[in-house]
């Protein structure tokens, strides 16, 4: 089996729960803090930060260090002031980045994983360093189902088994499939 296929699986299942949630906000909700809150990220402010890092940490995964320093983290965590269209580009151009250093992980053969790279100038196998992002996206992605759950209100759309459908989801545990529908 290829190793990097539960990686590709979990990225691409991440991926696609931010972009359900995002398709069920109105545009004035991208930038809405929960209860008012202005010290609480927006949908904006997550999906930024994570294009940033995604974008900073698997450009040239295998060579570089993963905190390029064009990167402006701190930056991310301010309103980008992109609309929904902008903020998918570069969400998408991140997704790019992540999915050519996955191609260059493959092609590096077998013992890629053990691979060191570096993030912030500490190494780490290319194995653990792909969990650790996994595990990055996951974290934020459940941030921005979170609060478009709860922007949506009555109008959402449940990602996952819905209230009092669990009956009905065991019977045909699609959801719990890949994207790939293994």
């Amino acid at each position: 089996m290829d190793p990097l296929h539960p990686i590709r699986t979990e990225y691409a299942r991440y991926r696609r729960l931010v972009e359900l949630a995002l398709e069920q906000v109105a545009d004035r909700d991208l930038d809405r803090h929960l209860d008012g809150d202005p010290h609480g990220n927006t949908i904006a402010v997550v999906v930024a930060h994570l294009s940033g890092n995604l974008c900073s940490r698997f450009t040239d995964f295998l060579t570089t260090d993963g905190e390029k320093p064009w990167r402006e983290r701190d930056r991310e965590f301010e309103s980008p002031g992109l609309g929904r269209e902008e903020l998918l580009a570069a969400w998408r151009v991140a997704w790019a980045a992540v999915d050519r250093a996955l191609d260059d992980v493959a092609a590096a053969g077998p013992d890629a994983f053990a691979r060191t790279v570096t993030i912030r100038k500490q190494p780490l196998s290319v194995g653990d360093a792909l969990m650790r992002s996994v595990a990055h996206v996951a974290y934020h992605a459940g941030q921005v189902v979170l609060l478009a759950r709860a922007f949506a209100g009555p109008r959402w759309r449940s990602l996952s088994i819905p209230k009092g459908g669990s009956a009905a989801y065991g019977a045909d545990p699609t959801r719990e499939r890949g994207p790939d529908g293994r």
